[in-house]
C-alpha cells in the first residue's frame, strides 16, 4: 500500500486532499499572503513618497499613493552623474568579487570535505575559530592600510567580502550532500582533482551557488562601510551605497548649516531624497532574486538539514 502511494506521488497523480488537509492549506495560504502584503506595503510607501513634493510630505506625512508628484528628489540624487559612475562601479564590483567568491568558497568547501586530505580537520577548526573571534577594528585597519597598503585602493572593498567562515562552512555542508564515491570514480577514469570538481562537483551544486552567490552578490551591492574606512576624498568615485549615504550626509548638512538661514529649507526635498536613494539602492538588486528563488529556497533547505 506504502509502494502505492509513492509511485502515485512519483507520477505527479492528485492526491484527494481531506477537510483538515484543506483547512489547515488554507490559514497557510491566508497566512502567506497577509505576510506578502505586509512586507509589500513599506516599499510601496517609500516609493510613493520618493515621488512626493517635500512641501507635502511636511504637511500631510507620508503617503501610500504619491501626491504632488515630483522629480525633484531624483534630480538631486542624480545631479552632477557621479551617482552613475558609482552604479558602474558597484556592478563591477559585485560581478567581479561574486564570481571570485564563488569561485574560492566553492573550492575550499570541496577540499574539506575531500577524505584524502589531511589537513582538512585543523584548517576546518581554524575557519570555525575565525567566526568567535575578531582582532578589532583597529589591528584591522592597520593590516588593510600599513601591511597591504590599500589604501585608497578598490581592493580594500573587493578583498575582504570575497570569503566569509560561515559562507564556508554553508558551502561545507552542501558537499556533504555529494557521494564521496562520485570523486573516486572521477579518479578511476584518470581525471585529475580540477576536472572532477568542474565537471562532476560544480553541477551537482547549483542549489549551494545561487545560494551563496546571492549572499555575496547583497554582500557587495549593500557595502560601504569598508568605503567609509578605506575610500577618502581622493577616490572622486565610490560604490553606490556609499556615495547615497554621502548625498544624504549633504543634504543634511545643507539644513543644519548657516547658509540654510537665508533658504526655504522646505524646497530642499530632505525627506524625499532619502525615499529616492532607498528605491534606487534596493530596486536592482531586487531583480536579481526572481531568477535564483528555486535554487535557494532549496539550497537553503539542503544547508540547513546537513550538519
Amino acid at each position: 500500500m506504502a509502494n502505492k502511494d509513492k509511485d502515485l506521488m512519483e507520477s505527479g497523480a492528485k492526491v484527494k486532499l481531506g477537510t483538515s488537509d484543506r483547512i489547515i492549506r488554507g490559514f497557510g495560504y491566508i497566512f502567506v499572503t497577509f505576510y506578502a502584503i505586509c512586507c509589500i506595503i513599506p516599499f510601496v510607501i517609500i516609493v510613493s513618497t520618493s515621488f512626493t513634493n517635500e512641501v507635502t510630505i511636511r504637511a500631510e506625512g507620508v503617503q501610500f499613493l504619491p501626491k504632488d508628484v515630483t522629480l525633484e528628489a531624483y534630480k538631486m540624487v542624480a545631479r552632477g552623474g557621479g551617482i552613475w559612475w558609482s552604479y558602474l562601479l558597484t556592478i563591477v564590483l559585485t560581478v567581479v568579487g561574486t564570481f571570485l567568491g564563488l569561485s574560492i568558497i566553492s573550492m575550499t568547501g570541496y577540499a574539506l570535505q575531500r577524505r584524502d586530505f589531511p589537513f582538512r580537520n585543523a584548517i576546518s577548526f581554524y575557519i570555525y575559530f575565525t567566526s568567535l573571534f575578531s582582532a578589532g577594528l583597529a589591528p584591522y585597519y592597520l593590516l588593510m592600510t600599513q601591511t597591504y597598503h590599500l589604501q585608497d585602493s578598490y581592493f580594500a572593498v573587493l578583498l575582504p567580502l570575497l570569503m566569509s567562515s560561515w559562507l564556508i562552512i554553508l558551502m561545507k555542508n552542501f558537499v556533504k550532500a555529494i557521494p564521496h564515491e562520485i570523486t573516486e570514480s572521477g579518479k578511476i577514469d584518470g581525471a585529475g582533482d580540477m576536472k572532477i570538481f568542474v565537471s562532476l562537483i560544480l553541477p551537482m551544486l547549483k542549489p549551494a551557488l545561487a545560494t551563496i552567490g546571492l549572499f555575496l552578490a547583497l554582500g557587495y551591492w549593500n557595502e560601504w562601510y569598508q568605503s567609509s574606512l578605506f575610500l577618502s576624498s581622493r577616490v572622486s568615485v565610490k560604490p553606490l551605497q556609499y556615495t547615497l549615504y554621502e548625498v544624504v550626509n549633504k543634504v543634511d548638512a545643507l539644513k543644519n548649516s548657516v547658509a540654510g538661514q537665508f533658504v526655504d529649507l522646505s524646497e530642499i526635498p530632505q525627506e524625499s531624497v532619502k525615499m529616492a536613494n532607498a528605491v534606487l539602492a534596493t530596486g536592482p538588486i531586487v531583480m536579481l532574486y526572481p531568477f535564483v528563488q528555486k535554487y535557494f529556497i532549496s539550497g537553503i533547505t539542503v544547508g540547513a538539514v546537513k550538519g
